[in-house]
């Protein structure tokens, strides 16, 4: 199924807001044996430190956050909109935890890794990432209205960090 082929950052053309914000992604990552993906649908793509970059944004409580907090490259996969049993796979991964089982083979989904970062093989598209910084975000500095809409109840202490990644490959079929 390893049909992607690289694809040129300058030839690329896609609206990022639909990409990652109503399409999601799957984050995956990998260090010493372990594996993870989860879903995700708030992040960037853009320009920093001279470099193409990727944001997202992992809540404390993620297994995913553990695996990236050791400093785990991680990719971005993306897939056909228009398929919905990728869309529930991406449902399963973003509710399920890695802690007790391999999510991505119990969504249905097929890892393949290159250069120590793995992505799920079904995709359209894959950003491969090397992992630059993370820090955690102060949510005392926020606006009281986000902080009450995403970081009280419930989610009281759970906190996001940040992870930007140099893009290092993109991949497409």
């Amino acid at each position: 199924m390893h049909t992607f082929q690289p694809l040129e950052i300058s030839e690329t053309e896609f609206n990022p807001f639909n990409l990652i914000g109503q399409d999601w992604a799957a984050l995956t990552t990998s260090i010493d044996g372990k594996t993870n993906a989860m879903t995700v649908s708030w992040g960037g793509v853009g320009v920093l430190w001279g470099k193409n970059v990727v944001s997202v944004y992992i809540r404390d409580s993620r297994y995913t956050k553990e695996l990236l907090d050791a400093g785990s490259n991680f990719s971005l996969t993306f897939f056909d909109p228009s398929d919905h049993s990728k869309k529930s796979a991406l449902k399963y991964l973003g509710v399920a935890s890695g802690r007790s089982e391999d999510k991505i083979k119990a969504a249905g989904l097929h890892l393949h890794t290159e250069d120590d970062i793995p992505y799920i093989d079904e995709g359209i598209t894959v950003i491969k990432c090397k992992q630059i910084a993370h820090f955690s975000l102060n949510t005392e500095e926020l606006p009281e209205d986000i902080r009450s809409q995403w970081y009280s109840g419930a989610n009281e202490g759970n906190n996001h960090t940040v992870y930007i990644g140099e893009i290092t490959e993109l991949l497409a079929r």
